[in-house]
C-alpha cells in the first residue's frame, strides 16, 4: 500500500470487538476471515483475545514475523508405502476432531511475504497444502499498513477481497472506560481526560522522525510504572524511556499540578461541609485527577458513601477559573455506579442520600440519572 489508502471508516476498539463477536457466532460469517487494521498498541491482540474469552474456545495466536515458512507448511518425509514424499502438518494448527476456535495470525504484513503466502492460504482457501482448517475455526488477522510507521507489506487486491476489513482508531471514551475497568493509575487517566491527543501521538512521532511515543499500550506501561514501588526518580526515567522526553515534560507537568491541587486521602477524611469545601481542587487537571483518584479509592462501602458526599459539594468549589461542574457530577457518577456495580458495592449508592439527590436533580433537570 501507499498513502493512506484505507477507505473505510475507522471504527473504535470496542466497536470492533462487538462485531467480532457477532461475526463469530454466524456460522456462515464466521467461515470468512477479518483484518483488523491499526496503529501499534490500539488493542488489537486484546479484542481477539476478549472474543475467544467471551465463547470460551481455543485461541491459536500466531506471530507471523517469529516463524519461518516451512512452520506453517510443516515437514515433508517420504512414505515407502505410498512411494510418495508427504506433509506433517504443525502442531500448533487445530486437529480435526477441535471443532471451534480462533486462528488469530498476527503482524500478517510485517511477515515474510514467503511466509505470507503460506498465511494467505489460510485465509483464502482455509487449507494450507493437505491440511485443512475445522469448519468451525475462524481466521482472525492484524497488522499494520505502511501509514501507521510500521514495517509493511502491500496487500494485493485479491486478497483483501477475501476479508472484512476494520479500520481500527482509538477512541479517548472507550480507552477510559477500559482503564476504569483495569485500574489504571488515577494520574494517567486524569491526564488523558484533559489532553486526549496525547492517547496516540504517532502522527507527530513519525512527522518528527522520533522513535519514542505515546500509545494506548505506552500508557498502560505508564501506569504501571507510577503503581510500583520505584523512585520518584526511576518512574521518571521509566516514563521518559517509553513516551518520549516531550510526553514525559507536558505529563509530569500536569501531574504536579494534580498533586498540589487535589489531596485524595484529605478530602475522604474532612467532614462533610466546609472542611471539604477547602480543600476541593480549582484546577482542571486537578479536579480530573481527584474524580479519578476518588475512584480508585472506592474499594468498600464507606469509601464509596464519602465518595459520593464529595462530587455532591462540587458546586462549592470557588475559584477564578470556570469549571466544567455538572459534567464532572455526571462523569463521576456514572464511574462510581459502574465501579460499585462490579465490585457488588451497589447497595451504598442505592442508600446514599447524596446519590439520591443528584438522582433528583437529574430527573428536574430532564435527564437520567
Amino acid at each position: 500500500m501507499s498513502g493512506n489508502p484505507m477507505n473505510i471508516p475507522p471504527v473504535s476498539i470496542a466497536a470492533a470487538k462487538a462485531a467480532l463477536i457477532e461475526q463469530y457466532a454466524d456460522p456462515v460469517l464466521r467461515r470468512r476471515a477479518s483484518m483488523l487494521w491499526g496503529t501499534r498498541g490500539v488493542g488489537k491482540s486484546s479484542i481477539v483475545r476478549q472474543v475467544a474469552t467471551h465463547f470460551k474456545i481455543p485461541l491459536i495466536d500466531l506471530r507471523l514475523t517469529t516463524i519461518e515458512p516451512v512452520d506453517i507448511r510443516g515437514a515433508i518425509y517420504a512414505d515407502d508405502t505410498l512411494a510418495k514424499t508427504v506433509w506433517f502438518p504443525p502442531e500448533f494448527l487445530p486437529p480435526p476432531d477441535q471443532h471451534d476456535g480462533i486462528l488469530f495470525l498476527d503482524e500478517l504484513t510485517a511477515a515474510d511475504q514467503r511466509l505470507q503466502i503460506s498465511a494467505y492460504s489460510l485465509i483464502l482457501d482455509r487449507k494450507v497444502g493437505n491440511y485443512r482448517l475445522p469448519d468451525g475455526w475462524q481466521v482472525i488477522a492484524a497488522g499494520n499498513a505502511s501509514f501507521h510507521g510500521a514495517v509493511s507489506h502491500d496487500m494485493g487486491t485479491a486478497l483483501a477481497d477475501r476479508m472484512f476489513h476494520f479500520n481500527v482508531q482509538t477512541v479517548i471514551g472507550a480507552f477510559l472506560d477500559h482503564a476504569a475497568e483495569m485500574n489504571f493509575a488515577p494520574e494517567v487517566m486524569a491526564y488523558l481526560k484533559v489532553r486526549p491527543d496525547r492517547l496516540d501521538d504517532t502522527q507527530a512521532q513519525l512527522s518528527g522522525d522520533h522513535l519514542i511515543g505515546a500509545s494506548p499500550r505506552g500508557w498502560e506501561d505508564i501506569s504501571n510504572v507510577l503503581n510500583s514501588g520505584l523512585s520518584a526518580t526511576a518512574k521518571r526515567v521509566f516514563v521518559q524511556g517509553r513516551i518520549g522526553a516531550a510526553n514525559a515534560a507536558e505529563f509530569f507537568g500536569v501531574l504536579r499540578e494534580i498533586q498540589a491541587g487535589a489531596d485524595v486521602v484529605r478530602l475522604l477524611a474532612a467532614r462533610p461541609g466546609a472542611e471539604t469545601a477547602a480543600l476541593l481542587p480549582k484546577s482542571l487537571d486537578a479536579l480530573y485527577g481527584m474524580i479519578y483518584g476518588l475512584l480508585a479509592a472506592s474499594v468498600d462501602d464507606t469509601t464509596l458513601s464519602r465518595a459520593l458526599e464529595i462530587i455532591e459539594q462540587l458546586p462549592d468549589i470557588k475559584g477564578s477559573t470556570p469549571l466544567p461542574i455538572r459534567e464532572a457530577q455526571t462523569l463521576s457518577m456514572e464511574l462510581l455506579m459502574q465501579r460499585a456495580l462490579s465490585t457488588g458495592l451497589e447497595g451504598a449508592i442505592l442508600d446514599s442520600p447524596s446519590y439520591q439527590r443528584y438522582a433528583e436533580r437529574r430527573q428536574r433537570d430532564g435527564g437520567d440519572a
